[in-house]
Formats: C-alpha cells, sequence, structure tokens
C-alpha cells in the first residue's frame, strides 16, 4: 500500500507501523481512496473536512459535529472503505497517521501490508 497525492510516508524504522504525512490543501478533495489498515490520524491543522463514500454520499462533515471538531484532534479507525476527503477551510489540512502494518481483526481475520 502507497501513500497517496499529497502524502509521503516517513522513514520506515519501525517494523510493524507505518508513518503517513498528509497535506489537504484548503479547498482541495482527495481522489478516492481506501485505508484498509487500521489507524491512528492526528489532525495537526485545518478547520474541517468532508469525507464522502464512493457514490458522494457524506459521511462525516466536522462542520456539522455536535460537539464541535477542535484541534489537535486524534481519531483511531479500523480502516475505511472507498472514500475521499475534502478540505473546504481556509487553511491546509494535515494529518499524520500511524497505520498498523501486520494487525489481526477481532474476528482474526489477518491484515499484513509490509
Amino acid at each position: 500500500m502507497r501513500p497517496g497525492p499529497g502524502s509521503e510516508a516517513w522513514p520506515d524504522p519501525l517494523d510493524g507501523v507505518r508513518v503517513v504525512q498528509t497535506r489537504i490543501h484548503a479547498g482541495e478533495t482527495t481522489p478516492l481512496h481506501t485505508h484498509i489498515l487500521p489507524n491512528v490520524s492526528y489532525v495537526l491543522s485545518g478547520s474541517h473536512f468532508v469525507r464522502r463514500n464512493g457514490a458522494g454520499d457524506v459521511l462525516v462533515d466536522t462542520r456539522t459535529d455536535d460537539p464541535a471538531f477542535a484541534l489537535p484532534s486524534v481519531q483511531w479507525s479500523e480502516g475505511i472503505d472507498e472514500h475521499t476527503l475534502e478540505n473546504p477551510g481556509p487553511e491546509d489540512l494535515l494529518v499524520i497517521g500511524v497505520e498498523l502494518k501486520d494487525y489481526s481483526d477481532p474476528q482474526g481475520a489477518r491484515v499484513d501490508a509490509r
């Protein structure tokens, strides 16, 4: 699995994790992509984001979160199906993601993206 546009993988000194830094410029939307690996995302900058599925349906819009979306934000994900991420805010959205490269889900299915 390779980082998508606007992303860069950090050097890979740790055997079990991959660290990816992603920058989505103000007003831009990422191409359709997935996150098959469980991950922790640390949102460092930006104001809001909108996540849409492959059909264009809104899955998350932080502009309508209650309680309100606030930075810094740390989020856990078991993995995300096909989606885009839009940055509707006035400043770049900067996210650091830590992906677990070798993981067994609670049902025992093994994911290995080495």
